[in-house]
């Protein structure tokens, strides 16, 4: 069972690789939620403690040890309940992700495209959320970053967390291919129309809970086309995850293989509960 795969690949520090070796920030939370989901506490204390030991002074988290910088990793570790991780240790995770979105949305960015006479166009200026702070915005680090403030907001919501989840609403729809679902980044690219991924329309579903609008319907048709032939392991987590959260099927033609730690501990929660539930 994928319980059993992720519970027994935690290094001896508390965290988890994705496969095998030093222990990343992505396979670890994904596990320790996975844990907790199966009442497993023992070996999800040694994962939190060792998230704990490794979130930066701004509030974030690197991909692994020893990288100097804060990541989209954050808005993982952000879904972690704060009861588990520590209030203090939340509430930063939680200052970091509203205080951060993509470089094309940021002030300087926008005044220095109307200064040299480009100015970007209104769905440019759409706030998402980044890989690394700095960097354009992307759909599947906006959607982590959406489930991590959707579930903040149920415990103790504000204006700022509502104003950035709203404005990541706006992100993804923007981002929306023609053909229904959702890529990498932007619908279109080098004047042609961009191609869906499965993986990143799950994601996008996914954060759009509750939002009615005709694009997440287009991307609904998509991700039920995804399911019929797609044997991603990761692919078929996330669309189950995103047709799920808006009350879809999600019957899949082919048993995934699971070959990653991530992949194993986010089908337990797909079995269990779901990702912004736990």
């Amino acid at each position: 069972m994928s319980i059993e795969f992720v519970a027994g690949r935690q290094n001896q520090d508390g965290g988890w690789p994705y496969v095998r070796g030093a222990s990343w920030t992505e396979p670890t939370v994904y596990a320790v939620l996975a844990l907790l989901a199966a009442g497993n506490e023992e070996a999800a204390a040694r994962g939190i403690a060792w998230l704990r030991a490794n979130q930066r002074p701004d509030g974030g988290w690197p991909p692994r040890p020893g990288i100097d910088a804060s990541t989209w990793v954050t808005a993982l570790a952000a879904l972690a309940p704060p009861e588990k991780l520590g209030a203090e240790a939340h509430a930063r995770a939680v200052g970091w992700l509203v205080q951060t979105e993509g470089r094309e949305s940021t002030f300087l960015y926008c005044l220095r495209q109307w200064l040299i006479g480009n100015p970007e166009p209104p769905e440019r200026q759409t706030p998402g959320w980044p890989w690394l702070p700095g960097t354009a915005a992307w759909v599947a680090p906006t959607s982590l970053a959406i489930l991590a403030l959707q579930k903040e907001a149920r415990r103790n919501s504000s204006a700022a967390v509502r104003g950035r989840i709203e404005a990541g609403y706006r992100f993804l729809l923007s981002r929306a291919c023609a053909e229904g679902g959702w890529n990498h980044g932007s619908a279109r690219d080098l004047g042609y129309d961009s191609s869906a991924y499965p993986e990143t329309t799950g994601m996008a579903l996914a954060a759009l809970r509750g939002v009615r609008h005709p694009r997440v319907e287009q991307g609904l048709a998509a991700a039920r086309r995804f399911m019929e032939t797609c044997r991603s392991a990761d692919a078929q987590n996330w669309l189950t995850l995103g047709l799920r959260a808006h009350g879809q099927p999600a019957a899949s033609a082919s048993q995934p293989v699971f070959r990653t730690v991530a992949e194993a501990a986010l089908n337990v929660l797909v079995t269990r509960q779901g990702l912004a539930d736990s």
